[in-house]
Formats: structure tokens, C-alpha cells, sequence
């Protein structure tokens, strides 16, 4: 399935969201690689028993900061993964700007890798981009 966007600008545009992501948060990230692909794949899909591909816009796959321990170093990073296909389906379905969509993608997959729970996770997106 293709995306509406060409990569380059998604990419653009996901730089320009880091910038905007509160600076306390993201001096505090480690050791993640943030990778963007078209749409979740079909292990992916199956392990999240997601029935249909619009329904992962971002993913999160490490050890929260959290669980960690000191003898873990130099152990190979966690990964934020943006899904691009499903980040502008929604954009598009609920009339909001793909760089919204972003912001509050990367703020919740960032959240899982500080270990936030869901209640903290929505209370930090509530904030809201600053664009």
C-alpha cells in the first residue's frame, strides 16, 4: 500500500516535530533509534493481533528506561518506529494535521520507553504540539 506523502517530506516534517517536542523530555531519551516505515508489517501485525494496518501509527519495541540495570550497557538500542501510512490515514480521517499526528505518535512512543502508563501517557499528550 503506498503513502500519500513522499518520504523525504515525512522526514522533513518529523524533524521539524523533534523540534517542537518539549527539550526536558528528549535530553532524557537514550539509546533509541527512530525509524519511519510505510506501514506495520505482517509480524508485526500479527504479534499486536491488529486486524487491519491502519491501526499502528507508532511502536515502541526496547526495555523502558525504568527496567533497566546498570550492567545493561552497550547493549543494542531500542526502536520508536513511526508507521507513515497510517499517521496521514488518520491525519486525513479525523481532519488534523499530519504533524499533529506525529507529535502525539512520538510523545506516546517516547512515553513507553520512559515506562509511563497509559494515564501518564495521556496526560503528557495533552499538552499538545506547539505548531
Amino acid at each position: 500500500m503506498k503513502t500519500l506523502m513522499d518520504r523525504e517530506h515525512f522526514e522533513q516534517l518529523t524533524e521539524s516535530v523533534f523540534e517542537a517536542l518539549p527539550k526536558a523530555l528528549l535530553d532524557k531519551v537514550d539509546n533509541v533509534l527512530f525509524v519511519i516505515e510505510d506501514w506495520p508489517d505482517g509480524e508485526t501485525m500479527k504479534t499486536m493481533a491488529l486486524e487491519s494496518q491502519f491501526g499502528l501509527l507508532g511502536l515502541y519495541r526496547g526495555l523502558p528506561l525504568a527496567e533497566r540495570s546498570i550492567d545493561m550497557s552497550g547493549t543494542l538500542p531500542d526502536e520508536i518506529l513511526l508507521y507513515q501510512g497510517p499517521i496521514e490515514f488518520w491525519a486525513n480521517e479525523d481532519g488534523m494535521k499530519v504533524f499533529d499526528v506525529i507529535y502525539d505518535t512520538l510523545l506516546h512512543e517516547i512515553g513507553h520507553h520512559f515506562g509511563f502508563d497509559e494515564e501518564e501517557l495521556a496526560a503528557l499528550e495533552q499538552n499538545g504540539p506547539t505548531s
